[in-house]
């Protein structure tokens, strides 16, 4: 599961939510060599001809293109969700790629999970309402692991 619970002191726990990369950064350059290897077999038989020039640019923009890709992918999934709860506080906080990170507090006795099984942005979709605010957690699971983490959440706020 791409989320775990940490518990920091007696009174208090973490849990810790960031995105499933099933492809590691050594994984996507060894696809991106690959791509680049493949592309290049046809090259060799037009070695020494002016065509391999022609066609050498379209092979380079789509290695390059494929890069790209996945460099992007990876910058805007380095997302992390941290909730502390303590016996009287909840506290969340996104860490978002690009921009500000979003937090919400609330007195814990007043906060509780919720799952939205149709309606939200994605199928199960669970938020923390409290504190006159409703905010999402773990939109970026799947959908079984935010059955997994409602049940948690349940446990946890009891």
């Amino acid at each position: 599961m791409p989320y775990d619970w940490k518990r920091t002191s007696k009174a208090e726990r973490e849990l810790h939510l960031w995105p499933h990369n099933s492809l590691p950064p050594r994984g996507a350059a060894a696809v991106v060599l690959t791509v680049f290897l493949f592309a290049s077999i046809p090259l060799l038989a037009l070695l020494g001809s002016v065509l391999l020039w022609g066609l050498l640019p379209f092979v380079l923009t789509a290695v390059a293109g494929i890069w790209l890709a996945l460099d992007l992918n990876y910058r805007q999934r380095r997302v992390l969700e941290v909730l502390t709860l303590s016996d009287d506080h909840a506290h969340l906080v996104r860490h978002n790629p690009r921009g500000p990170d979003q937090e919400w507090d609330c007195n814990r006795y007043w906060a509780h999970p919720k799952m939205h099984e149709q309606g939200g942005p994605v199928p199960h979709y669970v938020t923390l309402t409290g504190a006159g605010r409703e905010v999402e957690i773990g939109a970026f699971l799947s959908e079984d692991e935010r059955i997994a983490l409602y049940d948690e959440l349940t446990q946890a706020f009891r």
